[in-house]
């Protein structure tokens, strides 16, 4: 009677932990949902932007560092060719596209290009010309003529389709306020017989200051080749029948009117238009620690304002004056989140280790012991209430998180902590049959 009041009492127990565990799993691997946090209070009255909106995000982790109106939805012009940019590297990369295959613009796009209202190189009719030039023009010029004409080839030689595929991309980065009715930022009007059909002449692109800052974030990740293009600050475009002087538009670079020693900035992208203002999408590498920052709606009075510079530079120094790069090293351990429980191992923990290095940005006012760290093991990897054995040395089992004590973290992909993956110390083996079936059998008696 005894010996089933013991068994009744185990039951109890493992549906109870089994309860406990189903609760606590969403946490292994990630998968737990996690709402955006509000960026509203990143912000800092110390730091006054003359702009409508702003963010400034670690160029790795998407740590966001500043943000001002982040989510708002704003008029973008000329940076929207960073969403163009990004699918036209697609395409090369893929062997859809190529550096050195010829072009011949259609109408749209050649007539567009005479445009001198608008920053162009002039295409003419009936020439081609390669990959490379166009594109070359796209990013130092913000050629806009250009610009359609690359995007017209990708799109399979459909405007239309070209835009769906910019609102199929920006979806999958997670971006969902976006407007987008151009390649190049132009209202719908402006482009002619490229306008998007069912749309009005004055449609134009919209994205917040996050958007730009994660779609800047994904083409560095994925195509960081880009920087040699938009750090270059002046290079000739033939056109067929003379040449083009093309001057880069962000002032910030090398060598340029608002460069600044301190500040080695190597791109992005401006954007310049009488509802967008002046915006700067930019991107610097200070003591190899990259930024990106994003300003929408500087002051614009003439082509020469230096606002959007003026505001970036204030908001790139912020960073680096305020914070302090700190780097996690790969092997780091904590007493706090050292080992996984292992389901029929030889031992019943493994001990874990981060298996990639990272980092992370703390306010001046913040110590590195202030970090704090939690492991959750890979759900995938589970069975009953611990990775099944056996597991193998380096192995990827968990993810570590890390939050800050007296800092709140958040994130361009909506968490508040940052994250890297936890890997196995040592080797952990099976158990014979006899050891699994002796814990089995006193486990009923506890």
């Amino acid at each position: 009677m005894k010996f089933f009041k013991n068994l009744k009492k185990t039951f109890i127990g493992i549906i109870t932990g089994v309860t406990l565990f189903t609760a606590g799993a969403a946490g292994f691997g990630g998968i737990a949902s996690v709402s955006a946090a509000s960026l509203s209070s990143n912000s800092d009255s110390s730091l006054s932007l003359d702009v409508k909106a702003a963010i400034a995000v670690d160029a790795k982790t998407g740590q966001v560092l500043y943000s001002k109106n982040a989510e708002t939805a704003l008029p973008v012009a000329s940076m929207s060719k960073l969403l163009t940019t990004y699918l036209i590297l697609k395409a090369i990369h893929s062997g859809k596209l190529s550096w050195d295959q010829k072009i011949t613009p259609d109408s749209a796009a050649q007539s567009v290009s005479q445009d001198t209202s608008l920053s162009n190189v002039p295409l003419e009719s009936g020439h081609s010309y390669t990959v490379r030039s166009l594109y070359q023009a796209m990013l130092i010029y913000s050629a806009n003529g250009a610009t359609m004409a690359l995007a017209y080839k990708v799109g399979g030689n459909s405007y239309k389709n070209f835009i769906n595929m910019m609102r199929k991309q920006a979806k999958e980065f997670g971006i969902t306020d976006a407007s987008i009715y151009t390649a190049n930022g132009l209202t719908n009007g402006e482009v002619g017989d490229a306008a998007y059909p069912g749309a009005s002449s004055t449609a134009e692109n919209k994205f917040s200051a996050k958007d730009m800052a994660i779609i800047a974030t994904k083409l560095l990740k994925k195509y960081p080749e880009v920087l040699k293009t938009t750090s270059i600050t002046k290079k000739y475009f033939n056109n067929g029948t003379g040449k083009t002087l093309m001057s880069n538009w962000n002032w910030m670079l090398k060598g340029l009117a608002k460069s600044y020693s301190e500040l080695p900035v190597d791109g992005l992208k401006t954007g310049t238009s009488d509802t967008a203002g002046a915006c700067f999408t930019g991107t610097v590498n200070k003591d190899g620690h990259r930024i990106i920052t994003v300003v929408l709606g500087a002051q614009h009075t003439s082509d020469t304002d230096t606002s959007r510079f003026v505001q970036t530079q204030k908001l790139m120094s912020y960073v680096y004056n305020n914070y302090t790069y700190t780097k996690i090293n790969s092997g780091s351990t904590y007493s706090s989140a050292k080992t996984l429980p292992v389901h029929d191992g030889k031992t019943l923990t493994t001990n874990v280790a981060t298996g990639t290095a990272t980092h992370i940005w703390l306010k001046n006012s913040t110590s590195s012991s202030n970090l704090t760290a939690s492991v959750s093991g890979k759900k995938s990897l589970y069975k009953d209430s611990g990775l099944q054995a056996p597991l193998k040395k380096g192995e990827t089992v968990g993810t570590y998180s890390f939050k800050v004590k007296g800092q709140s973290l958040y994130f361009l992909d909506g968490s508040t902590s940052l994250k890297t993956n936890a890997v196995t110390k040592s080797a952990t083996s099976k158990a014979n049959i006899f050891v699994i079936g002796w814990r089995a059998i006193t486990g009923l008696f506890k």
